[in-house]
């Protein structure tokens, strides 16, 4: 391969990984992945208008999981299974829609605006203890047996999704 095969291959890579690193980038940030349902050609064929449909899918990002909680008086730490936060979000939907003059001559269309809303969980997590005491200085270092301890740490999931329902001329 001569050299001037090579720089213009080298080019055109670097357009393509720049092009792809731009489009990625903004979906990146805002931590949704926009959808968008192309009808133009459909429009076209069947002379008519047609809705205009978009989305958005967010994009769930894990965090760190919680650090374990060590108690005096336990041989085990609080939190023997940690729960995990996973924020991501409910996907968002963007609908305009043609109506036939349904309520008066200035609404002509009919929009849906849901964005994509932010979501916060937590996996559910495990508390254990042993069935042991711990150690004390006047038994001679020996613990004690006791009845084991278990316990489930409840999943949460927190969300406030809303929507936008316009009606108007020409949305």
């Amino acid at each position: 391969m001569r050299s001037t095969t090579r720089g213009t291959l080298a080019a055109v890579i670097t357009g393509i990984a720049a092009a792809v690193g731009a489009a990625a980038s903004p979906a990146a940030a805002v931590g949704t992945v926009p959808v968008p349902v192309p009808l133009e050609g459909a429009e076209r064929a069947l002379h008519m208008e047609l809705p205009e449909i978009g989305g958005k899918i967010p994009v769930p990002t894990p965090g760190a999981p919680e650090a374990p909680k060590f108690v005096e008086g336990r041989l085990m730490p609080e939190r023997a299974i940690p729960r995990v936060p996973v924020n991501g979000g409910l996907p968002g939907a963007d609908l305009t829609a043609p109506v036939p003059h349904l309520l008066d001559d200035d609404f002509d269309h009919l929009g849906l605006d849901a964005p994509a809303a932010d979501v916060r969980t937590l996996t559910p997590g495990l508390a254990l203890d042993a069935p042991l005491t711990a150690p004390k200085p006047g038994s001679g270092a020996l613990p004690e047996p006791k009845l084991p301890e278990a316990g489930v740490l409840l999943p949460m999931v927190q969300a406030a999704p809303g929507a936008d329902l316009t009606a108007g001329p020409g949305l």
